[in-house]
């Protein structure tokens, strides 16, 4: 009964530790887990401090040389602190242990004891004299006959020793050099207990004889004292060296602070200005370097203040120039459409002179209306007036639509129109107005460079984008080309003939539509291999393109034909488009990858390929024309 009693308290016991036990551990598991998220905030602060101040990064740096730097000379002169009081300890032990362990042996030499009690009183006195003690106890000993001693010999006293002390308290290489030695000597560091601690100390070791029985006598110096006085000197050496370090880490924050402030306020000075804030200015104080840094900084600003002013002032004049311009020529330009239109409709009737004069006139009227739309729209981005009116809609809708539209040019050059994508249908919340007119710029650009061959438009989408790329294979361009291909007003080749017509405006329009979208427009183009333009928007306003979905720059200029969903419209002439086909050979990818390529379609009508990032940067955007006039004919490139 009593057996179960216990063994049933054992184990209850028992599982009481194991939950307490795992309480525990869940304690320092959740300490640790909390522990380890502020240690990694405090070091990324520390980190993001160390990049951003050059005064935190000095004076840490002072601070850190300084700590080094005085422990590695503390530690030299710690060490030759200790180093002289041992030596010094040592050279007096042992010049106190050969006197008296003289005195013992001329005592046990010159002593005439026969009996056992005569003996013992005689050892312990000689001994108790060795040991002075008194207030002070100046050393101790201890007293070992020699073990495996074969002479005959009689004797009463086998071992003696001072206090708690026993022989195992000499380092057995002291007992062996002492054993094996003659007259000679020796000594070694140890340790030895007195009372509850224990003391560093030094033991010496000599051998002495009485009545033919050869004893080890060892003398026990303790270096407490000269210990204590080591702490203390090292205690004050860390503590100056603390207040030293600390004196040196003001000092450097001090002069660093007067050094590296007037640096400070140029540069958040140097943000205002930058941010637009051109009356701000350095405060200047004194005559110094940084004082006369300060007043040729407030000199700069102020010229830059002036120039930007007169700058802005001649922007605004010639936008409101343009502006005004245009407004006051639309109704001039009604009038004189009007009349170009009834002497167009009636050139049959005029004389081939004249019917050719009449052709002319109504074409360059209708250049200078585009024209003119252009301006109009270039004013209201300049004016801030331009307003998105987005709503979700299919975008192969928007294609579609454009590529129908683009049939008569793309007859007149003689290129087919393909649409290659992966999905059948991808809604985006766009200004379907203006993107219509990015990708008709797109198309009529691809068109009147293609040199007559065939013009892929590919449309992919992700999780975040939906990008449609226009490739042709025609002139192409250089990379300086591509710097400047969105400028407005500007061309590759000034002298090259307008053939369709444009303003020098279509693609800046378009870069400034793609902007008001939130999406990049961008441009690749290599001489001789024709170009790929990149249209990338976001599939929700607001939203953020990470990664365009398409390929700006083409692998292999070419496309992966691996997809059985796919749509293609191939248009050949002005009145017939092919609807899309679907092969179901293949199996269907995801929305990340790019547009795909006809099995039967020859190595010439390649495009972009799988998604891949290549330094590609969103483009800034300008607003594209409305008309259905073809693109302004400038040279593709890359935008900036």
């Amino acid at each position: 009964m009593t057996l179960t009693w216990i063994r049933t308290r054992t184990r209850i016991w028992a599982r009481r530790a194991l939950i307490l036990a795992l309480r525990v551990f869940r304690l320092v598991v959740t300490g640790l887990r909390h522990i380890g998220p502020g240690f990694r905030l405090l070091w990324r602060a520390i980190l993001k401090r160390w990049r951003r101040s050059l005064e935190f990064r000095t004076v840490l740096t002072t601070l850190v040389l300084a700590m080094v730097s005085f422990m590695v000379v503390g530690a030299y002169l710690s060490n030759q602190i200790a180093n002289n009081l041992f030596q010094e300890r040592l050279a007096q032990a042992e010049s106190e242990t050969r006197y008296n362990v003289k005195q013992v042996q001329d005592t046990f030499d010159g002593a005439q004891v026969t009996d056992q009690s005569s003996v013992i009183t005689l050892v312990y006195d000689t001994l108790n004299a060795v040991e002075g003690r008194g207030s002070v106890i100046q050393r101790r000993y201890v007293f070992e006959a020699m073990p495996e001693q074969t002479k005959p010999r009689n004797r009463w006293v086998e071992s003696r020793a001072s206090d708690q002390l026993t022989i195992r308290v000499i380092p057995p290489e002291l007992r062996k050099a002492v054993q094996q030695s003659g007259k000679d000597q020796y000594w070694a560091s140890m340790e030895f207990p007195v009372g509850t601690e224990d003391r560093p100390g030094i033991a010496v070791g000599n051998k002495v004889t009485f009545n033919g029985t050869v004893y080890e006598l060892y003398l026990i110096y303790d270096l407490n004292t000269a210990q204590k006085t080591l702490n203390e000197i090292q205690n004050v050496l860390w503590a100056g060296g603390a207040a030293l370090v600390l004196m040196i880490g003001g000092v450097a924050w001090y002069v660093t602070r007067n050094v590296v402030s007037p640096v400070s306020h140029a540069a958040v000075v140097s943000e205002k200005l930058a941010a637009g804030q051109l009356q701000e200015r350095m405060v200047v104080k004194g005559e110094d370097e940084m004082a006369r840094l300060g007043a040729s900084f407030n000199h700069m600003a102020a010229s830059l203040q002036e120039q930007i002013t007169q700058l802005a002032t001649l922007s605004q004049m010639q936008q409101r120039f343009v502006s005004d311009v245009s407004h006051e020529l639309r109704t001039p330009l009604t009038t004189v459409r009007m009349a170009a239109e009834v002497l167009y409709d009636a050139r049959d009737e005029f004389d081939p002179i004249n019917k050719r004069s009449a052709e002319l006139l109504y074409n360059q009227v209708e250049r200078f209306q585009s024209l003119l739309s252009d301006l109009l729209e270039i004013s209201r981005f300049d004016a801030g007036a331009a307003m998105l009116d987005a709503e979700p809609q299919d975008i192969f809708q928007v294609v579609a639509g454009v590529v129908e539209g683009a049939a008569p040019v793309a007859a007149q050059y003689g290129s087919e129109v393909r649409l290659n994508s992966r999905q059948k249908s991808i809604v985006v919340e766009m200004d379907s107005r203006r993107i219509d007119r990015i990708i008709r710029n797109l198309l009529l650009n691809a068109l009147e460079h293609g040199e007559g061959k065939p013009v892929h438009i590919s449309v992919g989408a992700n999780h975040e984008a939906v990008a449609v790329c226009v490739r042709d294979y025609g002139i192409g361009m250089t990379q300086a080309e591509a710097a400047r291909v969105f400028d407005r007003f500007w061309r590759a080749d000034p002298a090259r003939a307008r053939t369709t017509g444009g303003s020098g405006l279509g693609l800046s329009i378009a870069a400034e539509d793609t902007k008001l979208h939130g999406g990049w427009l961008q441009a690749w183009g290599r001489k001789g291999s024709g170009s790929n333009f990149r249209l990338t928007l976001p599939l929700r306003q607001g939203g953020t393109i990470i990664k365009s979905p398409l390929q700006l720059e083409p692998a292999d200029i070419g496309f992966s034909a691996t997809t059985s969903e796919r749509r293609l419209l191939v248009l050949e002439t002005p009145e017939r488009l092919k609807p899309a086909s679907e092969s179901s050979q293949d199996s269907p990818l995801d929305d990340g990858m790019a547009a795909t390529q006809d099995n039967n379609s020859d190595p010439g009508t390649k495009g972009p390929t799988a998604p891949a990032e290549r330094g590609a940067q969103p483009a800034q955007s300008r607003e594209a024309r409305d008309g259905q006039s073809p693109s302004d004919g400038v040279s593709e490139g890359e935008a900036p």
